[in-house]
């Protein structure tokens, strides 16, 4: 696959096109209006009303092991993905996760955000395992990793409260055969 990493459209979405780009500190406030959101928030561990001052706070501080990008449909982050390297005796694997604006799921955003992060973990940082959470009632996500070649390895029962009840949630890897 050709690197997809630049400041440039991907794909187009029903309202027009969307770039990749790298996070920026000055994208905190959009960042947190994303994330606090009730359908990206359900996906993640996140608890409500975290303060955009605490979501700049995590952005200044990302580890050198981190690659964090946003998806943009005319200057609004409409989506956010990371992956954070391990390190020491696991420094070929790495943890990603990402989520996709309540208003703007459906348009390929987060399929083109994942295939940006293989990208760059396949053919720039030289990742051979990628891993993930899912929640289990996240047929959506799971379908799109799924595709991607990521394989489920485990299942972790009453894994978050969400809603008022524990889900379960499964590990997925994919890992880049040489």
């Amino acid at each position: 696959m050709e690197s997809q990493m630049q400041d440039q459209p991907l794909s187009p979405s029903r309202d027009g096109a969307f770039s990749i780009r790298a996070a920026r500190v000055a994208d905190f406030e959009q960042i947190n209006a994303m994330t606090n959101l009730p359908g990206f928030r359900a996906g993640t561990l996140r608890l409500p009303f975290q303060s955009a001052e605490q979501t700049r706070k995590w952005l200044e501080n990302l580890g050198a092991g981190t690659t964090s990008i946003v998806a943009e449909i005319d200057q609004q982050v409409v989506g956010h993905a990371g992956l954070h390297r391990a390190d020491g005796r696991r420094a070929h694997s790495a943890h990603l996760g990402l989520g996709v604006h309540d208003d703007f799921t459906g348009r390929g955003i987060g399929k083109a955000l994942l295939l940006a992060l293989i990208d760059a973990a396949d053919n720039w940082l030289n990742i051979r395992r990628l891993e993930l959470m899912v929640h289990a009632d996240n047929v959506k996500a799971i379908g799109l990793y799924e595709k991607c070649g990521f394989e489920r390895e485990g299942l972790h029962r009453d894994y978050a409260f969400k809603n008022g009840r524990y889900v379960d949630a499964l590990t997925m890897a994919r890992i880049q055969l040489i």
